[in-house]
């Protein structure tokens, strides 16, 4: 039996509240990202219930990630498989860029909506405070909040790309760890 096929014990993978932040962040970036993307393309009648949703959904995200950051200082994650050194520094720092990112592209998001003007409207339930209002930085925050989910894209991808190699190429329990 190779490792992959083995029942991994509970005190080896993550703990369960890392696991459900992890998989609820995974889908709203996945729902987050195109949604952000096909704005442009909307019909103008509809465009401000896409950015509602682009921006309520995206905030949820800011809180989550917070969460996990949290969860993650207080609750370390179990060892994996022993790696290389290179494979070990090299997903250390994919994954403290993603939660970099994914904890700053919200802030900037957000602030970019104040800066074109508009308060963040979170599902039409609450109105968020506008710490800075209409700005003339709206441009330079939307191209910061642009290149900030090109290169979540591109995180997301080595993550991914980390992951099959581990479960396929390596076949150890990195995944499950996980799931």
């Amino acid at each position: 039996m190779t490792p992959i096929d083995a029942y991994l014990p509970e005190d080896r993978r993550y703990p369960v509240l890392s696991r459900l932040l992890h998989w609820l962040v995974a889908v709203l970036v996945l729902a987050v990202w195109p949604l952000g993307m096909v704005i442009k393309f909307i019909n103008e009648d509809t465009k401000l219930s896409f950015y509602m949703l682009h921006e309520s959904l995206g905030f949820l995200i800011l809180w989550l990630m917070l969460a996990r950051l949290a969860v993650r200082l207080l609750r370390p994650p179990p060892p994996g498989p022993p790696l290389p050194v290179w494979e070990e520094r090299a997903a250390a720092t994919v994954h403290a860029l993603l939660y970099v990112a994914l904890i700053a592209q919200p802030i900037i998001g957000f602030l970019t909506t104040n800066a074109f003007g508009f308060p963040l409207d979170w599902f039409g339930l609450v109105t968020v405070w506008s710490p800075i209002g209409k700005s003339d930085a709206a441009e330079t925050l939307k191209t910061v909040h642009i290149f900030l989910g090109w290169s979540i894209l591109v995180l997301f991808a080595l993550h991914i790309g980390g992951v099959l190699h581990h479960h396929v190429l390596r076949r150890d329990p990195t995944l499950q760890r996980m799931l």
